[in-house]
């Protein structure tokens, strides 16, 4: 497995994009207050990511083995049942930014600040899928994350992050005794083939989550474990 480390991502912030996202009224002086933060936030950021091109050894009811290493979880044999090459990956804010967020002042500054490293990170996915497709011509794809399902818990992230090696810590990301990342926006994950576009969220019972990208499907859920590999 040889690691393909993402470190010079341009952070280009789409400032109408955030505008609309926090809400904030055109021509406000709350308008002049987010533009000074991104202008600090693109000096400063430095998003980056990490991903690999692996195989898939084994695949059981509950577990996939891939580069040797067993990740456990009825999700991944439903997703990759027919599958042989995956990428995992995974993708940062950078520690710059979080240091950046941590010395501004006050609730709401704040608040813009977490939004912006959201978008930091954002840029650092966007990056990965985009190198992914240049170089290794992985075809139609949707992505996996654990913790997003309780079919793939976040402790089981430990297992993406040895099919890695120790290219995680080359981009200042570090697993603390929760399972819990740092930085904090930050994700890990699965790119595999799939000819249906997947979203874990189609699956997540939890209504009024504001990660949401997608509507709870009750119908495919029902049948979406019960295929066997």
């Amino acid at each position: 497995m040889n690691a393909i480390i993402l470190d010079q991502i341009k952070f280009k912030p789409d400032f109408d994009a955030i505008s609309v996202v926090l809400r904030l009224r055109k021509n406000s002086k709350d308008e002049k207050r987010l533009t000074d933060l991104l202008d600090q936030a693109v000096c400063i950021a430095k998003p980056k990511g990490v991903y690999a091109e692996s195989f898939i050894d084994e695949i059981g009811n509950d577990y996939v083995i891939i580069d040797g290493v067993r990740l456990n979880g009825k999700l991944l044999p439903a997703n990759l049942r027919n599958a042989r090459r995956v990428f995992p990956y995974l993708a940062t804010c950078g520690t710059e930014l979080e240091e950046w967020s941590a010395g501004i002042a006050g609730f709401l500054e704040s608040f813009w600040a977490d939004t912006i490293m959201m978008f930091a990170l954002g840029s650092a996915i966007d990056e990965i899928d985009r190198h992914l497709e240049k170089h290794l011509n992985p075809g139609v794809r949707s992505s996996m994350n654990p913790g997003s399902l309780e079919e793939w818990s976040i402790q089981e992230q430990t297992g993406l992050f040895r099919i890695l090696g120790d290219s995680y810590s080359r981009i200042g990301v570090g697993l603390t005794e929760s399972f819990i990342m740092s930085p904090l926006k930050s994700v890990s994950g699965i790119f595999f083939p799939s000819e249906h576009s997947f979203e874990n969220c189609q699956l997540c019972y939890r209504e009024k989550c504001p990660g949401r990208r997608a509507l709870f499907n009750a119908s495919l859920r029902d049948g979406f474990f019960n295929e066997q590999p």
